[in-house]
């Protein structure tokens, strides 16, 4: 047995240290903080976001064709059965891929009505956000078997199971997702946890807990939302104090509604997997090791892993992209040209003068609009005067988390027993943690 562990080493060192290197590795390059991912991201997306966008509409296009396709034709439906799976007639999800395929297509022959197709709508959601979502999963989905599939996710889950499970419940494993989101982006990290509750690392409770409070915010991210609002002078303070608040809100949002009712339930059709009780071995480094090597030496060949890849990537674009094009601007719409925001909003005006905000009630609705898109309250934010007021906004709109152009699309498309109500119960569970404290630390600064 220690022979055979012996021979596993380089399998495992090799690609796992280069999933390390390539996303979590932090590296300084034209003075921004970034990583390998990131870095291969923004040079497809700053050279070609034009090409993207066009990519993108195209994908939503054939994605409505495939629906139909698979819906009358059962030789081609069960030729596919690993697409067709996501791309059915169902009556939520193809109105969203119905609508985002329109979407796409006005904003890019610019037809249609200024609320469908302007800058603050498909604009936002076809100009800017797919064209990074779409580079970040499929570079994720390329490249992140080099982090789940030798041994690495085995040896940090064992070292830091202890902790994970005092502190939140979870497997150590849990630490990998939210170094990829901290380092890459959210959606990145909601995609490694979304694979492993599907193969049966994590139950259906741990699945949501991770996505919904561990996929955290990347440092790049964080530094462009505080120059949009004009706080980029105060960059570290908005950051650690996301952290610290974020910490918290990952202690106490899993212990209320929705998340503390879902079961520990695995994945239907997935078996268990991964060890979770570490009794048997002398210390956990030789349980981490031993899981990490054994691991790797199942690790699956080039051969086995280009069809997934391919079929991963295809099911991204084809499947998600759109439902995330959909929802995402129809989001936008309703944040934009309708008042719903500044009725949810008006509630919290006494809410903000009582924690000594100024511009109160141009601050309020930015509390809301933040579960349609995490970028818009910095946005729309950068008019107000009072510097804490829009300290509290930003730090606030990205200690939130799930919004639904990005990561909450992608977590109620999955398999995940999260829907949009419960997407919506955690984002206000996190605002009501995230505000007083926020607001007490920037009040501490300025």
């Amino acid at each position: 047995m220690q022979e055979t562990g012996k021979k596993n080493w380089p399998q495992f060192l090799i690609p796992s240290g280069i999933g390390v290197l390539f996303f979590l590795t932090p590296m300084v390059i034209d003075g921004q903080v970034t990583v390998g991912m990131a870095y291969v991201g923004d040079l497809f997306i700053g050279n070609g976001q034009t090409q993207l966008q066009w990519m993108a509409g195209c994908f939503t296009f054939i994605s409505i064709l495939l629906t139909l396709t698979f819906h009358f034709s059962d030789a081609v439906s069960k030729r596919f059965a690993w697409l067709a799976e996501g791309l059915t007639l169902h009556p939520i999800w193809f109105s969203l891929r119905l609508f985002g395929c329109i979407a796409a297509i006005c904003y890019l022959f610019q037809i249609g009505p200024k609320w469908l197709i302007g800058g603050a709508t498909a604009g936002t959601t076809l100009g800017s956000l797919i064209p990074i979502t779409m580079t970040y999963m499929a570079i994720a989905t390329v490249f992140l078997p080099l982090l789940v599939e030798f041994g690495l996710m085995e040896m940090v889950g064992v070292l830091l199971s202890r902790a994970f499970d005092k502190l939140f419940r979870l497997p150590g494993r849990s630490a990998i997702d939210a170094l990829a989101s901290w380092m890459g982006s959210g959606p990145v990290g909601v995609l490694i946890t979304l694979q492993q509750y599907e193969r049966g690392y994590y139950t259906a409770r741990e699945a949501a807990v991770i996505c919904t409070n561990f996929s955290v915010v990347s440092v790049s991210f964080a530094l462009v939302v505080a120059n949009a609002i004009g706080m980029g002078d105060y960059f570290l303070h908005m950051y650690a104090s996301v952290i610290g608040v974020g910490f918290l809100c990952a202690l106490i949002t899993p212990k209320l509604p929705p998340l503390n009712r879902l079961q520990d339930e695995f994945c239907p059709g997935a078996e268990p997997q991964g060890l979770r009780d570490f009794s048997n071995y002398d210390s956990l480094w030789n349980a981490a090791t031993t899981e990490a090597l054994a691991r790797a030496g199942r690790a699956p060949s080039i051969a086995e892993l280009l069809p997934r890849i391919g079929r991963g990537v295809a099911e991204v674009w084809l499947s998600l992209i759109p439902v995330v094009m959909g929802l995402g601007t129809a989001a936008l719409i309703l944040a934009e040209y309708t008042p719903l925001f500044d009725w949810l909003g008006f509630p919290l005006i006494a809410v903000l003068n009582l924690f000594g905000l100024a511009e109160a009630p141009a601050a309020a609705p930015l509390m809301f609009v933040g579960f349609t898109d995490m970028f818009l309250p910095a946005l729309v934010g950068g008019s107000i005067e009072s510097e804490l007021t829009r300290f509290v906004v930003a730090t606030v709109s990205v200690c939130q988390l799930v919004y639904m152009s990005e990561v909450g699309a992608l977590i109620v498309k999955s398999k995940i027993p999260l829907g949009f109500f419960h997407i919506g119960g955690i984002f206000l569970i996190r605002t009501a943690i995230a505000l007083p404290c926020v607001a007490m630390i920037g009040h501490a600064i300025f």
